[in-house]
């Protein structure tokens, strides 16, 4: 159970942790219908949006006053719920776009494990041409379309295949927020962006609060750093006292 779970004990590993050990089978994409993942996620999430780096839009995640916070994870029915958290890479993803929209007005934009959707909302709030969100769960696809719903915004193409290694699209802007977490991750996406900006040109935008999977890989000596932002003190405690989160270009030919 989750129950000791507050504010000061860093609670988003060991929320995440619990629930990824949990032995009841999960739900496929195939036996999970949008009308019943949609009212899960109404009825165990919060609205927020005021604490975050992204006020102008709000999104549905876990509090600590959702039911889920402090449940069996026995009792949890999906995959792990990466969309229920907006992770700090994917917050100053948004700020920086927010901040910056001449950088996908007008683009084709693909939100590359996109959880709650958060990068691809701002990417459309900045007026983007087309956008794709890409997460292999279907359950973030659902909480994207709510997500989007919720700030009035037309849905982005969500897509759940494992578009890492795929053919190129011609994306003109691809967009990474907490996705070098794990180092065979980060070596396949490592390749497959090569592949795309020497194929297509592509611009690709990371972004990460310095965890060291991504401090140590050698994708960290071709990045340039756009922009840093202080995070506020409610994503400070949820993230192990990370006190800040930077946005990168990929820029391979450095």
């Amino acid at each position: 159970m989750l129950t000791l779970l507050t504010p000061g004990t860093r609670y988003i590993k060991a929320f995440i942790k619990a629930f990824g050990h949990a032995n009841t089978p999960r739900c496929s994409s195939n036996s999970c219908q949008s009308v019943y993942i949609r009212r899960f996620i109404s009825e165990n999430t919060e609205i927020v949006g005021e604490q975050s780096l992204t006020p102008e839009f709000k999104l549905r995640l876990f509090t600590p006053s959702c039911r889920f916070w402090t449940e069996k994870p026995e009792l949890w029915p999906f995959d792990d719920p990466y969309w229920a958290i907006s992770w700090p890479g994917g917050q100053a993803l948004s700020r920086y776009l927010l901040d910056n929209p001449a950088v996908c007005r007008g683009k084709t934009v693909l939100d590359l494990g996109s959880g709650c959707g958060a990068s691809a909302i701002a990417a459309k709030l900045c007026g983007a041409a087309h956008v794709v969100a890409n997460d292999i769960d279907i359950v973030a696809a659902v909480a994207t379309h709510m997500n989007c719903e919720l700030n009035l915004l037309e849905p982005p193409v969500c897509r759940t295949n494992n578009m890492i290694d795929s053919p190129a699209k011609g994306f003109d802007l691809i967009l990474l927020g907490d996705m070098f977490y794990d180092e065979a991750l980060a070596t396949s996406l490592h390749r497959w962006l090569d592949h795309c900006i020497s194929s297509h040109g592509t611009k690709v935008l990371i972004g990460d609060p310095g965890r060291a999977s991504f401090e140590e890989h050698c994708i960290r000596g071709l990045l340039r750093q756009l922009a840093q932002f202080e995070l506020p003190e409610s994503v400070r405690e949820e993230n192990y006292g990370l006190t800040c989160s930077s946005v990168w270009c990929y820029c391979p030919e450095l």
